[in-house]
């Protein structure tokens, strides 16, 4: 028989064969090429032989707890895997690529002296050391997606037009509110707007960012209303510029980005700071700093924004304004009453109470801000997509927030060089319809072809004509590079999958569910996302589903009939929410069930084998003392002989005196029923070991 086929035939190659071949007793060269039929019988018994004893021993070694559980006792060697990194990359993206647990690389980063998130970005340099120490090698990969490229491209294009001049005009502040989960920003907004925003709400948890612009009025008339159109009043014409700062009579406008608190959202939170001048820091005066607290004053520090502190809930009889000072104060922000520069406001939005100080001192902030908060609006329209969503009626429909420039009805808008539609209709925020938007206004845009990303900039091109009109195709494109179809539930690594199929009302929203469902996975459980969108779930959805056994999760959007009925025919679970909290649960639930139990075994006692009584082909009878502590029954039991383990088992049954014991007890003898590979002799000492 040829080497090749005997080393196919046991299911190792061939050199790993002939280097083994010498430890099992059988020496036929490091170069043979064949062997007699005869001796590869015998080596074939041989090595399973081998192999059902180091299974053995691997069995014992748990049981002793010499190796942890489900691991081998040394690693498989084999070549460091390589794995390509583009020159910046979040650290979330980082650990997908090296197929690790997000806490894992965070660990790592720690070790090295990099404080970060899983959702802030690192450079190359730095992926390269964290990933060798962690057994990769690193080499540079091609840089980010089309997408994420559209949109850096976009951000610095817009960035090139703000700073580039042109008949610069003052325009209305864009300020983000921030803050942890339940301190009440939306309930701020409802007071400056005097709406209830927060009843809408699911759960009273905002979950997408909202962009709304406010008129504050001098003292005297009501400080502060609606805008009356948000941009320009339908049938109006548009203004050579915005009021202007000094025209009190008229008042100044003010835009808010309300984003949400909760840490599911931390991207949106990002994306909120990206395109604000100022920023109002939330804190509630009876819960003081909380960690999305401190999350959003890192970001509203990276973005090197102006922010004012509204100390919020200081209506409530356990409110601590001084604590809430004392707290920023002991992470390095100092406020201006104790000689400080950071601004805090009291208010209570429940009671309306501090609300016009916290709008003038918005303003005061803006004035010092002034030469930054500019633009001109005799341009073509450039601004920032703030929210992205499919509605049933309007078709893809997007809120952007106007940069630069004045968008107008009839415009075209493209991404990069990519086109988006042509703006058929605008609304304002509260839903009436407007013919204009001047910079630092928020409008919704209907007619567009495809919803665009959240975060991503839309620009009215100069040239119509050079854009791409195949941006649907692109963005299909992008979804089938970002969907990994795992059918099996379960990789090469051994870890479990839970496929899911994500559908939701809003682009954000989709993207703080993934943002959620990435910090849950584990070293045995991953959670891969296999396709996303908006809208109703379709039977594209539930086919998709099928193939790839996933669940369909619907995020404020549900089925029709025909496609439920699909669902139930080809048995794939669809589950509905409206609050992210109680989806997170759910999956935290389903990884509960499908984590391994973990077993520890714990010695209870020995026994020496005195005597003999019978012995089966699976089983023994046999009759000892014990030597150390108390045996009872165990599905865990070691047979030992001079020190060595030779084989394990279980015993069934315990008997003193001919009479069934539960429990005996040091120095006793005993009778045991044995089942296991029969080879114990007189002298042999048994390890009874109780798993939990």
């Amino acid at each position: 028989m040829n080497v090749s086929e005997l080393a196919r035939q046991l299911r190792v190659n061939t050199n790993e064969l002939l280097e083994k071949l010498p430890l099992l007793g059988f020496d036929v060269g490091k170069k043979a090429i064949k062997i007699d039929d005869r001796i590869a019988l015998r080596i074939m018994e041989a090595w399973k032989a081998q192999a059902k004893k180091e299974k053995e021993m691997s069995r014992i070694a748990e049981i002793r707890g010499d190796i942890p559980n489900g691991e081998s006792a040394v690693e498989e060697a084999g070549q460091v895997k390589e794995v390509k990194v583009p020159p910046v990359i979040s650290v979330r993206e980082f650990a997908s690529l090296l197929n690790l647990p997000v806490n894992k690389v965070l660990a790592e980063l720690l070790k090295n002296g990099v404080l970060t998130s899983m959702n802030e970005r690192i450079d190359f340099d730095t992926a390269c050391i964290v990933g060798e120490e962690l057994g990769f090698k690193i080499i540079a990969g091609e840089d980010k997606s089309g997408e994420d490229k559209s949109i850096d491209q976009g951000q610095e294009r817009l960035k090139q037009i703000l700073e580039g001049g042109g008949d610069q005009k003052p325009r209305p502040p864009v300020v983000v509110v921030m803050g942890h989960v339940d301190h009440g920003k939306t309930k701020i907004l409802d007071a400056i707007r005097k709406t209830d925003v927060v009843s809408g709400e699911s759960g009273g948890i905002t979950q997408h960012i909202g962009a709304y612009q406010v008129t504050v009025r001098p003292k005297g008339e009501q400080s502060s209303r609606p805008s009356p159109a948000g941009g320009g009043a339908r049938g109006g014409v548009p203004p050579r510029q915005p009021a202007g700062r000094d025209d009190f009579s008229l008042g100044r406008k003010i835009t808010f980005i309300d984003t949400p608190g909760h840490e599911a959202f931390t991207a949106m939170r990002s994306r909120g700071a990206r395109v604000a001048d100022i920023a109002i820091l939330v804190i509630a005066a009876d819960d003081s700093i909380q960690p999305q607290t401190k999350e959003a004053i890192k970001i509203i520090q990276d973005a090197k924004l102006p922010f004012v502190v509204a100390i919020n809930k200081i209506d409530k009889p356990e409110a601590n304004i001084e604590k809430v000072k004392q707290d920023l104060s002991s992470i390095s922000l100092l406020p201006e009453d104790w000689s400080g520069n950071v601004i805090c406001v009291p208010v209570s939005a429940k009671a309306g109470e501090g609300i016009d100080n916290l709008l003038e001192t918005v303003l005061l902030v803006a004035d010092m801000e002034k030469e930054k908060i500019m633009a001109d609006p005799s341009r073509l329209a450039i601004g920032t997509v703030v929210e992205s969503h499919i509605n049933k009626g309007e078709g893809p429909v997007a809120t952007l927030l106007v940069q630069s420039g004045t968008l107008k009805v009839g415009d075209v808008l493209g991404m990069g060089d990519s086109f988006y539609g042509k703006v058929r209709a605008l609304k304002d925020y509260k839903g009436e319809m407007i013919d204009f938007a001047l910079p630092g206004t928020p409008a919704k845009i209907l007619g567009l072809k495809l919803a665009p990303p959240v975060g991503s900039i839309l620009e009215v091109p100069e040239d119509v004509n050079l854009l791409n009109h195949d941006a649907k195709k692109n963005q299909a494109g992008q979804e089938r590079d970002f969907s990994v179809l795992f059918k099996n539930g379960e990789d090469k690594s051994g870890a479990k999958f839970i496929n899911l199929i994500i559908k939701a009302d809003v682009l954000g929203s989709v993207g703080a569910i993934i943002e959620s469902l990435a910090k849950l996975e584990t070293n045995e459980i991953k959670i891969k996302i296999v396709g996303k969108g908006l809208g109703m779930i379709g039977e594209a959805d539930v086919l998709k589903a099928e193939a790839t056994s996933s669940k369909i999760i619907g995020f404020h959007v549900k089925p029709a009939t025909n496609v439920e009925n699909l669902a139930r025919d080809k048995k794939v679970e669809i589950k509905y929410y409206e609050v992210i909290y109680h989806l997170i649960e759910d999956i935290q639930n389903q990884i509960a069930t499908m984590k391994v139990k973990e077993t520890v075994r714990n010695l209870i006692g020995k026994l020496e084998v005195i005597k003999i009584f019978r012995r089966e082909n699976k089983n023994m009878i046999v009759g000892g003392r014990v030597i150390e502590g108390t045996l009872s029954t165990s599905d865990a039991v070691i047979v030992t002989r001079g020190g060595e383990a030779v084989s394990s088992g279980k015993v069934s049954r315990l008997e003193c005196v001919k009479k069934p014991m539960e429990k005996v007890a040091f120095g006793q003898e005993c009778g045991i029923a044995f089942e296991g590979n029969p080879i114990i002799q007189e002298g042999d000492v048994l390890e009874f070991y109780q798993e939990k």
